[in-house]
């Protein structure tokens, strides 16, 4: 799925134009705007899911991020028959939890360092690959979603020496992290980080500075949640005011307003929005495009940030 050979800056693997520009990944030049692969098991069928990604792919699309248990393997299995190797695409998957289909959130922790392997295992057979260019260590630090309680408060070290193990071994190429707090990224940078994936949007900017720590260090920032939202009880970049009025200022949708002020946040900023619908697929790729002046960026910079650590 993802060529030694790097495309162009200005164009991917297939001759498509960049949405919103290159940027770094992994050591690999990407798309800053890629498809964040959980929402395709809402998709209306298997049929759809692969035209979705194909859609993806022709529109400049070359970062996916998965996970096994998104879907518990169905998305995996799309992005299998979807994505070819003369895409270019950079597949990024996640180890730390693990599907419970017959649990309350149809989700379970997975922290101990032999179930972040059996993980990367379960993702190289999912998605057919020898070696997955990046995996993300989804921690559970900061930001909204399961907290880690009994044998699976677990060590960063222990965990890092899997996952340096798994790439020594060609397993994966790239380690990122999600879901941690500043002191947890400054302990992992000695093993070499590629990523980190937090809750971060317009109104939910408790990581400033570890986002600049990122751009420092050379880091991408992949937010998910980018529009708040995602959990009930988060508030929603849509509903803020600042943003309806720059949506009628540009003729644009809110949402695209949210996205493109992640991407004038820093040039180390790479998005991951997901959807089921080939609309909104076009919608957020289309925000790359969309110019925000120095008076819009100022009132949405104005936009109060929220709390929004909710463990479930």
């Amino acid at each position: 799925m993802s060529p030694s050979a790097s495309p162009s800056p200005g164009t991917t693997a297939t001759g498509a134009p960049r949405p919103a520009g290159p940027a770094t990944l992994a050591g690999r030049t990407v798309s800053r705007i890629g498809y964040g692969a959980m929402q395709l098991r809402r998709a209306d069928g298997r049929a759809p899911a692969v035209a979705l990604l194909r859609r993806a792919v022709e529109l400049g699309v070359d970062h996916i991020d998965t996970a096994q248990f998104y879907g518990d393997g169905f998305v995996n299995s799309v992005i299998r028959e979807a994505i070819r190797p003369e895409d270019g695409v950079l597949v990024a998957s996640k180890v730390g939890a693990a599907s419970d289909p017959g649990g309350v959130h149809s989700l379970r922790l997975a922290q101990r360092p032999e179930e972040l392997r059996a993980g990367v295992e379960d993702n190289l057979t999912s998605l057919g690959l020898d070696r997955i260019p990046l995996v993300n260590l989804r921690r559970t630090d900061s930001g909204p979603g399961l907290r880690a309680e009994g044998d699976q408060v677990v060590d960063l070290d222990d965990q890092l020496a899997v996952m340096v193990a798994l790439r020594d071994e060609g397993k994966i190429g790239a380690i990122g992290l999600s879901s941690v707090s500043q002191d947890t990224l400054r302990r992992a940078l000695p093993a070499g980080i590629a990523c980190v994936q937090n809750a971060y949007s317009l109104v939910a900017r408790d990581d400033e500075d570890m986002l600049g720590l990122c751009a420092a260090e050379g880091i991408a920032w992949v937010p998910y949640f980018p529009l708040g939202g995602g959990l009930p009880g988060l508030p929603k970049v849509t509903d803020e005011e600042a943003v309806a009025t720059a949506a009628r200022s540009l003729g644009s949708t809110r949402a695209q307003v949210g996205l493109a002020w992640l991407l004038h946040r820093a040039p180390n900023v790479l998005l991951i929005p997901g959807t089921a619908n080939a609309e909104h697929l076009d919608a957020n790729i289309a925000a790359g495009a969309l110019a925000l002046d120095d008076e819009t960026l100022a009132a949405l910079d104005a936009v109060p940030t929220r709390p929004g650590d909710i463990a479930l």
